[in-house]
């Protein structure tokens, strides 16, 4: 009985999901300022990286940010990034 405990210990444990870190807030100021550099909309920027906070991870903040400057998101992020992009458009831009 004592090993089946164990066993469902270790399984439960193996089960729990994994929490990615969240972006952190200089993140947060640089994805402000690099949309401001391309929007000059300080309600639309502040609106997009409010949502980023909440909406992805630290990692792949990195991701939007350097796409935001001009490069291309990895073969294997494209689809969390424009599933991202069209979230953040319905927070921030709802008749978009």
């Amino acid at each position: 009985m004592r090993r089946l405990v164990v066993v469902l210990s270790v399984l439960a444990a193996s089960a729990a999901p994994v929490l990615a870190a969240a972006p952190t807030a200089a993140q947060k100021d640089e994805f402000y300022q690099v949309c401001m550099g391309i929007a000059q909309n300080a309600t639309l920027c502040g609106c997009k990286a409010d949502a980023a906070m909440s909406l992805i991870d630290e990692r792949f903040m990195g991701v939007v940010i350097a796409s935001m400057k001009g490069g291309s998101p990895a073969a294997g992020d494209y689809d969390a990034y424009n599933t991202y992009v069209a979230k953040s458009n319905q927070v921030c831009k709802p008749d978009y």
